[in-house]
């Protein structure tokens, strides 16, 4: 990552998987749980007493029977707003969420250009491998979809919803005012991800794609290749 000026680095962040991350540190802390446990629990408000920042990342605007619910995350509400709204563009991540958003057509249309010391520093559209020999010319950062990261994405919405409920509502995708969902209801667009592996109208499989031997052969096509990342 270039140390950029003005806190542009950040514009870099949030377009790659890296800027989606933080959000797997979610947690709900239900009140039933946090009173079987009371050294935790007083060990924990001691912990929030004595450290100013740490607020920051607790919510409790939450109740239930039991008394007040807990949310621990990374991001707070105003934050978690923000970057869905760039996890959940079509330009962008949206389809499924690859490791870095240039693969998409935001960075083809608009090649993002920063001056640094007299050199200009360039990200673009290059998918797959680079053409460069920087990092051996590996495509892993590259733009692939990593199946393993969407599955701990949709879970941590899963977990964010658990929290918030229906009344958390994200355009989905981004700038479709009228297709206001839940984040349960986003984290299932990401099902188009199981559409790789079933069989389409004219019973092929994507990720088989023209390999007749993996679509077609009776001893091969109901066996199907499992990849941890796609292109």
């Amino acid at each position: 990552m270039l140390k950029l000026p003005n806190g542009e680095e950040h514009f870099l962040k949030i377009r790659s998987m890296v800027g989606l991350i933080p959000l797997f540190a979610v947690e709900t802390l239900e009140p039933e749980i946090v009173d079987c446990l009371p050294g935790f629990k007083r060990r924990m408000q001691w912990f929030i007493d004595n450290h100013p920042d740490v607020p920051e990342h607790i919510e409790m605007t939450q109740r239930s029977a039991r008394g007040v619910r807990r949310l621990l995350s990374l991001v707070n509400r105003k934050q978690l707003k923000r970057v869905l709204s760039r996890m959940l563009d079509e330009t962008e991540f949206f389809f499924a969420l690859r490791s870095a958003c240039s693969f998409l057509a935001f960075h083809k249309d608009h090649p993002y250009e920063v001056q640094v010391n007299g050199n200009t520093n360039r990200v673009d559209y290059e998918p797959a491998e680079s053409s460069t020999g920087l990092f051996g010319g590996n495509s892993n950062w590259r733009g692939p979809i990593w199946f393993p990261v969407n599955y701990l994405l949709v879970e941590s919405l899963q977990k964010f919803h658990h929290y918030y409920g229906e009344d958390f509502k994200v355009e989905c995708p981004t700038h479709a005012s009228n297709r206001s969902r839940s984040l349960a209801g986003s984290g299932g667009n990401f099902r188009r991800l199981i559409h790789i592996f079933l069989r389409d109208s004219n019973g092929r499989r994507p990720v088989a794609g023209g390999t007749d031997l993996f679509q077609s052969d009776p001893h091969w096509r109901d066996l199907i290749l499992f990849y941890d990342i796609f292109t």
